[in-house]
């Protein structure tokens, strides 16, 4: 599974506003949420929040990818946010982070998960792709730079494996 399989339009947020940590797990709880019957933005927040008391997500580079599982949910959801200005993350390089990408799978899918983790850990590493997340200016033309990246890359050996 893709990443790109799993993302659409209207699960990413382009120049959002957020001024803490919770504001921005809130605001990804939504987007993940969003047309979503089988999960409400509450229980994924409480997850989400859960996860990050056990340690940041961040990645440094302006990068955190929130993560958790919940049991009510039948497939994996994935949204992307984008802060107009970044924020304290607890980031590892203590830099503001401004790029987001949440994921959240079935409580059984420690494959699946393990799996759209990786894919994300490689797409942040892309200084290239960061900048054209960060340049984007809607959630079509960051749809299509990610799909144009999987396109040029060795991410398909990563699903593979």
């Amino acid at each position: 599974m893709r990443v790109t399989e799993i993302l659409v339009p209207q699960k990413i947020a382009i120049g959002a506003t957020a001024s803490s940590k919770k504001r921005v797990l809130e605001q990804l709880s939504e987007l993940l949420a969003h047309g979503a019957d089988d999960v409400d933005s509450k229980e994924i927040f409480e997850r989400l929040l859960a996860r990050e008391r056990l340690g940041s997500t961040s990645l440094g580079k302006g990068v955190a990818i929130p993560h958790a599982r919940i049991s009510s949910s039948q497939y994996p959801l994935v949204a992307f946010m984008r802060l107009e200005q970044g924020i304290d993350f607890d980031a590892i390089d203590q830099q503001p982070i401004d790029l987001f990408f949440a994921l959240l799978v079935p409580e059984e899918s420690t494959e699946t998960h393990l799996q759209l983790l990786s894919q994300l850990a490689a797409i942040f590493r892309n200084h290239k792709l960061r900048d054209h997340l960060r340049d984007a200016k809607d959630p079509n033309t960051l749809l299509e730079a990610l799909k144009k990246w999987e396109q040029t890359t060795t991410v398909n050996n990563i699903i593979n494996h």
